[in-house]
């Protein structure tokens, strides 16, 4: 219970509640396990539960009219989801699948929304949430419809270096990179074409990569030309 009580204590929705108040909700929620690949939500099904993600990653997709995986987000540690369909009691808007080992936390609906009523603050941190999602997807819709291979796949390393980079001697740097078949379903394309961007753009001095991580050497320069 102190573990969930850690993540819900940073979690965003849940940041400005009382210590008693997180126990209570840690209380009423369980943990569970998901193994690598494992599938935690499908798309179309009833949505019944809110999930806490306490350790590990996983994606939220959709499939394509073509069959392929075209993945919305990558979320980890303390962020939230399956909220949506507990809101406006609509089936689920997309699948949700553990890129890792991961451990989540699960509050049931009917608890979730008395938490809505009780605790102000909890729906404004979530009105909050919802809204920063709605600007990333109309930002990557645009990107998936107006940009070429190459921008599109420089916006998804813009997203990452957004949301979890860290600036080392003036670059910005992408630890764990998702493997370049995720990030080929993120921006709409093939692994093939993700690996030739990739080294097009170490040629063009745009970005350093090692293993699974990339440094953007130059973070004005790199968000200029994929924002």
């Amino acid at each position: 219970m102190k573990e969930a009580m850690d993540i819900l204590r940073i979690t965003p929705i849940f940041e400005n509640l009382e210590e008693r108040d997180l126990s209570r909700i840690a209380a009423c929620g369980v943990r569970k396990a998901y193994r690598k690949s494992d599938l935690i939500l499908m798309e179309e099904e009833t949505g019944s539960v809110l999930f806490v993600i306490i350790s590990g990653k996983v994606k939220v997709v959709r499939i394509g009219e073509d069959g392929r995986e075209i993945i919305l987000s990558i979320m980890s540690s303390g962020e939230v989801f399956g909220e949506m369909a507990l809101l406006d009691g609509e089936s689920r808007s997309a699948s949700v699948i553990a890129l890792e080992d991961s451990d989540l936390f699960m509050i049931h609906g009917k608890d979730f929304v008395s938490l809505l009523h009780e605790y102000p603050a909890i729906s404004v941190s979530l009105l909050k949430q919802l809204t920063q999602r709605l600007r990333k997807a109309d930002a990557l819709i645009k990107s998936l419809s107006l940009k070429d291979a190459f921008h599109r796949i420089g916006y998804v390393l813009l997203q990452f270096a957004e949301e979890r980079g860290k600036i080392r001697q003036g670059r910005v740097e992408i630890e764990d990179l998702p493997v370049q078949q995720e990030i080929a379903n993120m921006a709409g394309t093939t692994r093939e074409t993700v690996s030739r961007t990739l080294t097009k753009m170490e040629k063009m001095k745009l970005i350093d990569v090692k293993n699974n991580n990339v440094s953007i050497l130059n973070y004005d320069v790199f968000r200029e030309k994929f924002s």
